[in-house]
């Protein structure tokens, strides 16, 4: 095989074909034929490569001139994708591919990456159509019409029941849907740790306190169950990301995390500034665990409890001038303003501020405080004489 090799290499040599290399032969006569041996093993090797190189650079031009597999137009139909926080261009074209709106992934990113506006790209719902260019999809994304909105505000110190009522009038979903979702907090997700009370009493897990005040964008295809546990993550996010339960167990020395929450829940309802929150916090405290003739009970004696009770019970509240002897000490009521202790529940669900003042309370020996203007700020007392010329303060200004 090898003088056959060698005879067609010289063969070609003679006919004045590969000069170089013949001149190179003639020069290498002396070692044999070596060199014209190796050279003529490499030939095949090196001809494999340009071939190999051809082929690549071929099929890099044919990519770069059809592009990335795309649909044509407009496309037809609807659908409803998610885009979600923090997703990047390659991540939306993902999710285009998977619910047949786009052909390719690279055929959105291409188009996005060609548009600066691409950028402003908001997480949420949007209705789109299936089978569209890359293009076509990314026009679709960047118009405000095609996001489908389904926002809700659930303000600061809403009960549980008026979140329900909310969220109706919102998502068109029955109050009594959300009703039946929170009979077990535990499982939309509150750790049990939270039910844990120092006061011995027995806690029975209630969703009330951990419906978190904000604004929701729903998914439209929302359920009473997962938006009571979207909910909760937020409630969840805003208590971790305050340190709440260690900061009530580290200054508030002896006090649940949940019973703190219940006290945040009575400063949400009764202060009528943010400013006042905290100080609320601080009479209510000061109420259970530092009595003084000045207090008939160690007991919170806020108005605001018996409204609960109404509330609970599907029944009007009422101003506290409007209050009877018979509502504000009704024997039966869990929630009566003379408790002793802790009630068993909070009363509303609580903002961020009000959950920051009831872990870590302004100082003060506050025990009574009463609105004095229009405006809400309230006035605190350490003695009944200084609330009964508060009160006197709030009647000229039209309060009482």
């Amino acid at each position: 095989m090898i003088d056959d090799l060698e005879l067609a290499f010289d063969e070609r040599t003679e006919k004045g074909q590969h000069r170089r290399g013949g001149v190179r032969d003639r020069k290498r006569k002396g070692r044999g034929g070596r060199g014209k041996t190796v050279l003529a093993l490499l030939l095949p090797l090196v001809l494999l490569a340009v071939l190999g190189g051809g082929v690549w650079y071929a099929g890099d031009r044919i990519q770069g001139l059809f592009g990335a597999p795309d649909y044509e137009g407009a496309g037809t139909g609807q659908v409803v994708i998610e885009i979600k926080d923090g997703d990047f261009l390659a991540d939306i074209g993902n999710t285009l591919v998977s619910q047949g709106v786009v052909k390719s992934p690279k055929a959105f990113v291409t188009a996005a990456e060609k548009n600066s506006a691409s950028t402003g790209i908001q997480p949420g719902f949007y209705q789109v159509r299936k089978q569209m260019s890359g293009e076509a999809a990314l026009i679709l994304l960047l118009d405000p019409k095609t996001r489908v909105t389904n926002k809700v505000t659930i303000r600061e110190g809403l009960t549980a029941k008026q979140v329900y009522k909310k969220l109706e009038e919102t998502t068109k979903i029955p109050a009594a849907e959300f009703e039946a979702a929170a009979k077990d907090p535990i499982g939309l997700g509150i750790p049990d740790f939270w039910f844990k009370r120092s006061d011995g009493k027995k806690v029975a897990p209630s969703i009330e306190g951990f419906l978190f005040p904000e604004t929701y964008d729903l998914p439209p295809n929302a359920t009473a169950e997962g938006i009571l546990k979207e909910m909760v993550q937020g409630f969840l996010t805003v208590a971790g990301q305050l340190k709440f339960a260690d900061v009530v167990q580290e200054k508030l020395g002896g006090i649940t995390p949940y019973e703190a929450l219940i006290v945040a829940s009575l400063a949400q309802a009764e202060a009528g500034n943010p400013d006042d929150l905290g100080k609320v916090a601080r009479v209510a405290y000061n109420r259970l665990f530092k009595p003084n003739s000045e207090v008939p009970c160690e007991c919170f004696e806020m108005d605001v409890t018996v409204n609960y009770w109404f509330d609970v019970r599907g029944l009007p509240t009422k101003a506290s001038k409007d209050m009877t002897a018979r509502d504000l000490d009704d024997p039966k009521n869990p929630y009566n303003r003379k408790l002793k202790g802790f009630i068993p529940t909070p009363i509303d669900n609580p903002g961020k501020l009000a959950l920051q003042g009831a872990m870590d309370p302004p100082k003060g020996d506050w025990y009574f405080f009463v609105a004095v203007d229009k405006e809400g700020h309230s006035e605190f007392a350490k003695t009944n004489a200084e609330h009964l010329r508060n009160q006197q303060k709030a009647r000229e200004n039209g309060v009482l």
